[in-house]
């Protein structure tokens, strides 16, 4: 058994002080479904644990132009929260995808990101929607895009006296279509083999306008594709180039081998879903009249 102390302060001005204060040797817990598997394997072992449920004003969603998801939404409130469905579908679709609905009414979003698992869902959907990750410290404020947020293997920018408090993703590009593909070996529960988060915009000619192409499982970190992208861009959007670009993807990552498949295995599976995000998100994009 771990013996630690739990601390769970009213504000978050209180919540910033107590990270100032001790540091490295603490760490946040919000949902719980994280934290609570690295302290039972051993991995992490904080003296000081800060609970930050009572933190009730970063859990909100506005809209207002973009999209700011306060950081201690629930996976599950996203999944079905009209803002999100309406302006963010992609987000709300890996939402409901992510284990059962006992741990999406637990985890939240900024959990989400602040733990860095590779195999988690979210990261690569918002990597895909450009989005960015708030985060404060009594040093003040800072934006961080979240395609530069992962730095390695459950490690990210952020410093041991910051919360993640807000998760903006900016208004997409008009007529924009999105596809999100997650494949299982198993039951839905489990981490994917391979995810994929796709966005295409298209022109009036039926051309690619922007593209976004994302991966988790695939990698020490989140991958975004942007080999992918690029040879994707001004392109006519049909099977040929989907295929020639999602084939690039083999090279843009570094699978793990586990039980889920050896490395090899993961990036076949890659290229396949890439090519398939990427046909279902074009076919959803509605081009300009």
């Amino acid at each position: 058994m771990i013996s630690f102390t739990y601390l769970e302060p009213a504000s978050l001005d209180e919540a910033l002080a107590l990270l100032a204060q001790h540091g490295d040797q603490s760490k946040l817990i919000a949902g719980g479904t994280g934290l609570i598997n690295l302290m039972k394997q051993r991995l992490v072992r904080p003296s000081i644990v800060i609970g930050l449920r009572a933190l009730e004003g970063l859990a909100g969603i506005e809209e207002k132009g973009e999209l700011r998801i306060g950081a201690l939404a629930t996976l599950q409130s996203l999944a079905m929260a009209e803002p999100i469905r309406c302006s963010a579908p992609l987000l709300a679709e890996a939402c409901g995808h992510v284990a059962t609905v006992r741990i999406r009414s637990m985890a939240t979003l900024g959990g989400a990101m602040a733990q860095a698992d590779p195999n988690l869902d979210t990261p690569p959907v918002l990597i895909a929607l450009d989005a960015q990750i708030v985060a404060r410290s009594q040093r003040g404020e800072r934006i961080i895009p979240v395609d530069r947020f992962f730095t390695g293997y459950y490690e990210t920018l952020l410093e041991p006296d910051e919360i993640v408090t807000e998760i903006p993703i900016p208004v997409q590009p008009a007529g924009s279509g999105t596809a999100f593909l997650k494949f299982l070996p198993a039951t839905q529960d489990d981490y994917a083999t391979v995810s994929v988060a796709a966005r295409v915009a298209l022109d009036g000619n039926g051309g690619i306008a922007d593209a976004r192409v994302a991966l988790g499982a695939a990698a020490m970190v989140p991958v975004r594709a942007t080999a992918v992208e690029t040879a994707l861009a001004g392109q006519k959007a049909d099977e040929k180039i989907f295929r020639d670009a999602a084939a690039l993807v083999a090279d843009a990552i570094d699978p793990i081998a586990d039980f889920r498949g050896s490395a090899d295995y993961k990036r076949k599976m890659a290229v396949v879903h890439v090519r398939r995000a990427l046909a279902e998100a074009a076919t959803k994009a509605k081009p300009p009249a």
